[in-house]
């Protein structure tokens, strides 16, 4: 709840922040992605990961807390569409599970801190 009451910008989000690393390392681990996968799982995976702090940033610059709770669940939406994406990647052979382990990793500390974000904007509202 303090980091509500503290966030003067959607930058000042620790979620955000984090968000942000796990979009970079998404890029990172699909850069050794085969040339036929740029319009398939690469695409994906970036866009989704992408959408996590995009979100997150449109919602903290709407009017209302309801509207900034509805874009926070969407990043949800956003992170879970990723990790499938991150697990077929692993199951079709394009991604090890040493390559994707540390970045669903991520995903989980983002998703935990999007619960944590989204209850205490609920506490607030």
């Amino acid at each position: 709840m303090p980091e509500v009451e503290r966030v003067r910008s959607y930058k000042d989000l620790d979620v955000w922040k984090v968000s942000l690393e796990l979009t970079v390392s998404c890029y990172e681990l699909t850069k050794s992605f085969p040339k036929e996968e740029q319009f398939g799982l690469t695409s994906q995976i970036r866009r989704a990961a992408a959408a996590v702090p995009a979100n997150l940033a449109e919602g903290h610059g709407r009017e209302t807390t309801g509207s900034y709770i509805q874009f926070a669940r969407i990043a949800q939406g956003s992170l879970k569409e990723l990790e499938t994406h991150l697990i077929i990647a692993e199951r079709v052979g394009i991604a090890s599970v040493p390559q994707s382990s540390g970045v669903l990793a991520e995903c989980d500390r983002v998703g935990r801190m999007l619960r944590n974000l989204i209850r205490a904007l609920q506490a607030k509202s």
